[in-house]
This record gives C-alpha cells, structure tokens and sequence, in this order.
C-alpha cells in the first residue's frame, strides 16, 4: 500500500499532441471514425430536435453483452461514469490499483473522498492480495492503462467480497480479440464494468460510453446524471457500434493491432529497452533512462509521446507510447535510432 503522492491526475495524452506532432502519445485509433459510422452519426442532425432517447442504444448495448437492460446506464463517455460513481458511493476506504489512468481517483477526489493506492510491482500484474481486506471500493483497469498488461478475469472477479464495489474500467477491452478476460457478460456480484466507444472508433470528441452494474445501482447513477447526458448522435453510435457487425469488424482490427503491436515491442527490447511483457491493449510502456529528455527531443523532432511520470506508480523513467500503422511505427523507430535508442 502506498501513501499519495502529488502527482498531476489531470494530465493526459491529448496535452502532448499539436502543433503538427506526429501523435504516438494519445491511445485512440487514428483514421476512424470509419465511413459508415460517420455517415450515420452526421444522419442523427436530422432529429437533434428532439429530446436523446436512450433505449434503442440501450436494448443494443444489453443484447451486446448478454445483460438485461436494466443493467446498462449510458455515459457520456467513461469519464462521466467515474464521477457518478464517486458522487453516489460513499466509501469507508476507497483503494485504486495503480498505474492506471489517473481519471477514477481524480473523481474520487473531487468528491470529497479519501484514496489510498495499491502499486503494482514491475511487471505490473495484479495480486488481490495487495487489496486491504477492509476496502470496500476498489477501482482497477483491465486491460490497464498505461502498462497494457491484461489481468486474467478470474484473478480481478477475486477482488469482489461481500460489502465491496469492485470497479473494472474495461474502456481498452475490445482492442482484445474475443475478449476473453471481460467481465462484462459474468458481471459477478458487487463488480461494475464501464466501457468506452472512444479508442477502437475514435469518438473522443463525441463521448460515449457505458456502465454495466446490478440495477439498483445503476439506478443510483442515473439518479445522480444529468437529464439527457447522452447526445443524440452519441446515442446513434454506441447503437451501431454495438450490433453484431461492428463487433466483427472491431474484432478484425484488434487482431491487426496486436500483430503490429508484438512487432514493435519486439523492435524497441531488441534495441535494450524495458517493455513491460505480454503487452495487450494498443500502446506500449516501456522504461527509458531519462524518458523525459527523450520525450523532448522527440518533440524537437515532430513526435509526441506520452510522459509516464503522472501516473502514480512509474517516474520519470517511463513513457507510454501508442502502436500505429506499421510505416508510422517505424519511422518512430527511426528517429529514436538517431537519439541512439
């Protein structure tokens, strides 16, 4: 158990990037959102209008996940769905596992509650053991962000204990072929799921996402959200994106990604580097002496990365990188061949 330390929770890939800096630094897929889709978001226009309807998303997003529909609460994206759980839970010892994205303890926060941490050791993989017996809140990602390691499903649905919430962000899981570690169709008792469309469908700018839990509380949660917190256009896509095709195709491209991904894992601990193992979401982290000169100098060179410093957990000798198409990823391995990486 660690103590917290001052790190910046509200520091993420989307600050590295601009200014024309070839983007490696934020973990959404590029090229996206594919035609189809953008076709049919652009013909949801015709009925803003209207006030959002949720359910046809929702029926969609249940069937998806072979849960009822009273299970699925709407997000505008994953970050609204870890400030509604902080604002309607009121934990007694609140832990967060770390690395992992920064946002839920940012929220827990914000609300007024306590955090204590849980740092992983290097390889980065999860030991309920770790977990004080006494919390009754536990938040850990899967697959995490920033390390990309997977848990096993099992090894998470151990956290769960009578009286404990267990929170799983899942928002990477469908960068996994078959998905086989979720726990978005056993949904164990007391373990909240929240998914995100944002990553594989690059829709950071619209916001969609979703909580899967027990029906009382996601009828706490949606107590505590806004009116109509979901968009019509965002409501149309988490439809979409839900059906049987689009899971196929997400399926597809997952296993793409996790070819080009082991190759340039590979490229970069062949050149010396740490690279934590069985890497399985679509970015890297790997250890660099003086990560953060590196970083500068890539920006000097037009590229960004992602600092690892304020993920509580890592330092100032990490960075997270994000795997690409296979010609951007090696011009990257290029120019980190001219810093002599």
């Amino acid at each position: 158990m660690s103590a917290a330390y001052e790190v910046d929770l509200r520091h993420h890939g989307d600050a590295e990037v601009g200014g024309g800096l070839a983007d490696f630094a934020v973990n959404v897929r590029t090229g996206m959102p594919p035609a189809w889709l953008a076709e049919r978001i652009r013909a949801s226009v015709a009925d803003l209008a209207a006030y959002p309807d949720p359910r046809p998303a929702r029926r969609a997003v249940a069937r998806r996940h072979g849960r009822s529909v009273e299970e699925v609460l709407l997000t505008a994206g994953a970050a609204e769905a870890f400030v509604l759980l902080a604002r309607v839970l009121a934990p007694r010892r609140a832990v967060v596992v770390h690395p992992q994205f920064t946002e839920p303890e940012a929220a827990l926060r914000a609300a007024g509650h306590e955090v204590e941490r849980v740092i992983l050791s290097k390889d980065f993989t999860l030991d309920p053991g770790l977990v004080p017996e006494d919390a009754d809140l536990v938040v850990v990602g899967n697959p995490t962000n920033p390390t990309s390691v997977l848990h096993p499903a099992d090894t998470v649905a151990a956290l769960a204990r009578p009286g404990r919430t267990v929170v799983v962000d899942e928002a990477f899981m469908d960068v996994v072929p078959g998905e086989p570690e979720s726990l978005a169709s056993r949904l164990p008792t007391g373990v909240v799921v929240i998914r995100s469309l944002t990553k594989t469908w690059g829709l950071a700018g619209l916001r969609a996402g979703y909580v899967l839990a027990d029906p009382h509380l996601v009828g706490r949660l949606a107590e505590a959200q806004p009116l109509w917190a979901v968009s019509t256009p965002a409501l149309v896509a988490v439809e979409a994106c839900s059906s049987p095709e689009a899971v196929a195709e997400a399926e597809a491209w997952a296993v793409q990604l996790g070819e080009e991904r082991d190759r340039l894992a590979a490229e970069l601990t062949g050149r010396g580097l740490y690279v934590v193992p069985e890497a399985r979401a679509s970015f890297l982290c790997l250890c660099v002496p003086d990560a953060l000169g590196i970083r500068a100098l890539l920006r000097q060179r037009g590229y960004a990365v992602r600092r690892g410093d304020t993920f509580p957990g890592l330092g100032s000798d990490w960075l997270r990188i994000a795997v690409r198409d296979r010609p951007s990823n090696d011009r990257l391995l290029d120019v980190l061949g001219e810093l002599g990486i």
